[in-house]
C-alpha cells in the first residue's frame, strides 16, 4: 500500500510523513524541494500542486492521499490571489484509482468549495478542520520573544484554542490507515481554551524563559505584524479574530484528537517545549 503525501514539507505534512513511516507503510512525498531531509525510507517525487500535470505521475499505484488544500502561485505570498485550491488534484486522484483521501481543511469556511469537490469525488473521504495553528506563533510572536522577551498584543484577554501541528498529523495518519473515518468531518482544536495572556505564560513555561506581555493599541499590533512580513490582507483577516468583545466568548474545545488517536491533545506548553530553540 502506497500513500501519497502532498504538502509534504509543510508543518502538518512533514509530521504526516513521519507518522506513516513509523507505521511501516510505503510513503511517497510530493514536493517542489527534493533536497528536503525526508526519512530514508520515503520515496520523494518532484511535483507542484499549482501544475497538476506534474502531480499525475506521482498518483500511479497510490492507495490513499493526504491532500494539502492550497497551491502557491508565487514563492512569496502578498495576497490571497497568490494561492489557489487543489481541486484539480482531486479529479486526478480519483481517475488514478486512489481509494481514500484525507483533506486538510480549516474551521474557516474558505475551503467549503474544495470540501464539496472531495465529497463528490467517489473516493472514501475524511476532512480535517483545525482551527488556530500553534505554529503560527513562530511567525508573529517568536521574533519579539527572541529579541526582547516580550509579546505585544492589543487583545490580551481574547481566547483561543491553538493546536499542535503534530496532533493534526496524528489524526490524518489514523484516517489514512484505519477504517471508520470515511465521511467524517473532524473539527480539531487544542485541549485548552486560553487567553492570549495565558498563552504567553504557557509558551514561557514550555520553552523555559521569561516572557512578558505588553498591551498595545490595535493599530500598533497591526503595524508590527505587517513589519514582520505578513501580507496586509492576511493581517486584517487574522486580527479580526480578536475584537474587543471576544474576551467574553469561550471558544469550544474539541475532543476529536483524543477520540481519533487515543491520546489527549498536546498542550500549548508542550508545543512550546517542542519548539523551544525557535524562541531563543
Amino acid at each position: 500500500m502506497t500513500i501519497l503525501v502532498t504538502g509534504a514539507t509543510g508543518n502538518v505534512g512533514r509530521n504526516v510523513v513521519h507518522g506513516l513511516v513509523r507505521a511501516g507503510v510505503r510513503v511517497r512525498a510530493l514536493t517542489r524541494n527534493p533536497a528536503f531531509p525526508f526519512p530514508d525510507d520515503v520515496e520523494v517525487v518532484v511535483g507542484d500542486l499549482a501544475r497538476p500535470e506534474t502531480v499525475a505521475p506521482a498518483l500511479a499505484g497510490v492507495h490513499a492521499l493526504y491532500l494539502f488544500p492550497l497551491a502557491y502561485l508565487k514563492p512569496e505570498l502578498s495576497s490571497f490571489d497568490d494561492v489557489i485550491t487543489t481541486e484539480a488534484i482531486v479529479g486526478l486522484a480519483a481517475a488514478a484509482g486512489v481509494r481514500r483521501v484525507v483533506m486538510l481543511g480549516s474551521s474557516d469556511p474558505d475551503f467549503v468549495h474544495l470540501e464539496r469537490v472531495v465529497e463528490g469525488s467517489g473516493m472514501a473521504w475524511t476532512i480535517l478542520r483545525p482551527g488556530e495553528f500553534a505554529v503560527n506563533k513562530l511567525n508573529y510572536w517568536a521574533p519579539s520573544i527572541r529579541a526582547e522577551g516580550v509579546v505585544r498584543t492589543a487583545y490580551a484577554e481574547a481566547r483561543g484554542t491553538p493546536i499542535h501541528e503534530a496532533d493534526i498529523a496524528d489524526v490524518a495518519v489514523a484516517a489514512l490507515l484505519s477504517d471508520g473515518h470515511a465521511g467524517r468531518h473532524y473539527e480539531l482544536t487544542g485541549p485548552q481554551a486560553l487567553t492570549l495572556r495565558e498563552q504567553v505564560a504557557a509558551i514561557a513555561a514550555g520553552c523555559g524563559r521569561e516572557i512578558r506581555l505588553e498591551q498595545v493599541s490595535h493599530e500598533r499590533e497591526r503595524a508590527a505584524m505587517i513589519d514582520a512580513g505578513m501580507p496586509e490582507v492576511v493581517v486584517d483577516e487574522m486580527i479580526l479574530w480578536y475584537p474587543a468583545n471576544y474576551a467574553e466568548l469561550m471558544p469550544p474545545v474539541s475532543s476529536a484528537v483524543r477520540e481519533v488517536t487515543g491520546h489527549p491533545g498536546r498542550t500549548l506548553a508542550e508545543w512550546a517545549a517542542d519548539h523551544a530553540e525557535e524562541f531563543r
